[in-house]
């Protein structure tokens, strides 16, 4: 939607199901109302940064803002939780976009599926065994084989998430850039990943697929027994964050930067 048109008191309200996340969401809709979400024009997530995720997945197509709370245990994509003062917030909130990742899977047996991920596409093995992975960048052949637990390529959203567990690179939210990151490399064993331009295609090509299987994931969407797995940013889909005025993703990235 055009945040131009945009009406902070037509709001929606989803909950991550917590007994402190519904508590809230009762609180909230009594002195708010709620005009579910077919007519809202910003959504209210109560919960963490899953349940943020899953929110803006289901309103990806229509672009609704959404403005999250935080009332779990993880909060880098949620504002402060507060009673009060809600409809002021939501006006002057900042806006920020996101753009996700396609991934587009060929199963062993030739089937295919497609997701998208707005935090990270992720390679894992499935079995005791390492994974063997072919990496090609826009073509070409950059990495005949990685041997791993697994991969990831993180969006700069997604670069503070599972993408810095894995000791990937912190990329600022609005840099036209994607981390490359090997989860537990074993060969090349000093490769520590790279930093891509999110104009990019990154094609992932499974080896020895009967004794090392792979599954792909996006975000929370999994599929088993991949064959091949190609990623690339679509600028089609984007979704739209709402911040208290300094507090946004822009300054979580920074800050993040300089923990220790």
């Amino acid at each position: 939607m055009d945040l131009q048109d945009f009406s902070p008191d037509r709001i929606s309200f989803v909950s991550s199901g917590t007994a402190e996340a519904n508590a809230a969401m009762d609180r909230l809709v009594t002195r708010y109302g709620d005009v579910g979400a077919a007519s809202a024009d910003v959504i209210v997530a109560l919960g963490g940064d899953g349940l943020m995720l899953q929110t803006l997945h289901k309103v990806m197509a229509r672009n609704l803002p959404v403005f999250g709370m935080n009332c779990g245990s993880v909060g880098f994509l949620m504002n402060d939780y507060a009673d009060d003062g809600l409809i002021e917030r939501l006006g002057s909130a900042k806006p920020t976009r996101i753009a996700p990742l396609s991934m587009h899977v060929t199963d062993v047996d030739g089937k295919t599926f497609d997701a998208l991920a707005l935090n990270e596409v992720s390679l894992f093995r499935t079995t005791y065994q390492a994974v063997k992975v072919e990496i090609v960048v826009d073509g070409r052949t950059q990495m005949p084989e990685l041997i791993c637990d697994g991969v990831l390529l993180s969006t700069p959203a997604g670069s503070t998430a599972y993408n810095l567990s894995a000791h990937g690179p912190i990329l600022p939210i609005d840099s036209p850039l994607l981390a490359l990151t090997p989860i537990s490399p074993f060969r090349p064993r000093r490769w520590r990943g790279a930093i891509l331009p999110n104009t990019a295609v990154v094609t992932f090509r499974a080896r020895e697929t009967e004794k090392r299987p792979v599954s792909a994931v996006a975000d929370n969407v999994e599929f088993q027994s991949i064959a091949e797995v190609v990623v690339r940013e679509d600028r089609s889909h984007q979704v739209t964050l709402l911040f208290d005025p300094g507090t946004g993703l822009e300054e979580r990235v920074l800050s993040e930067q300089f923990r220790y």
